[in-house]
């Protein structure tokens, strides 16, 4: 668009609204516009993905069809991938330090728990009779 033809939106939009609901719908209009921008981001993503799937898959297939035998370096470099992948989704989340946990229950052997004494109020009132 042009710059005239924001500024007769403008005015047609003052004219409508009027100046106290003018901030509120642009705000509105900007709000919805970030979002439109937001899910067609999300959706570019979720595309490249899928399509780099489909070229993985296919690069294993041809890797297959080969016996694995012979392969580029496109076709090793998938199989590389691949095999990443999967290490990723069997083990999702790296082991935890073990020297660490040692080390929290050495501390929490060491430190004592308080001693439960009843309190001589309350077991003084069990036995006074009034």
């Amino acid at each position: 668009m042009s710059f005239w033809e924001l500024v007769v939106i403008a005015v047609v939009a003052l004219l409508v609204l009027g100046p106290e609901r003018l901030p509120g719908a642009i705000r509105s209009v900007s709000g919805f516009v970030r979002s439109v921008k937001q899910f067609g981001q999300q959706m570019q993503a979720e595309l490249n993905d899928e399509l780099r799937v489909q070229e993985l898959h296919d690069k294993l297939k041809q890797a297959e069809e080969k016996g694995l035998l012979n392969l580029t370096t496109e076709e090793m470099q998938a199989m590389a991938e691949l095999r990443q992948a999967a290490a990723d989704v069997t083990n999702p989340y790296p082991k935890a330090n073990t020297t660490a946990q040692p080390q929290a229950q050495s501390v929490a052997a060491e430190t004592p728990l308080p001693s439960v004494t009843p309190d001589p109020v309350v077991a003084d009132d069990k036995n006074h009779k009034s």
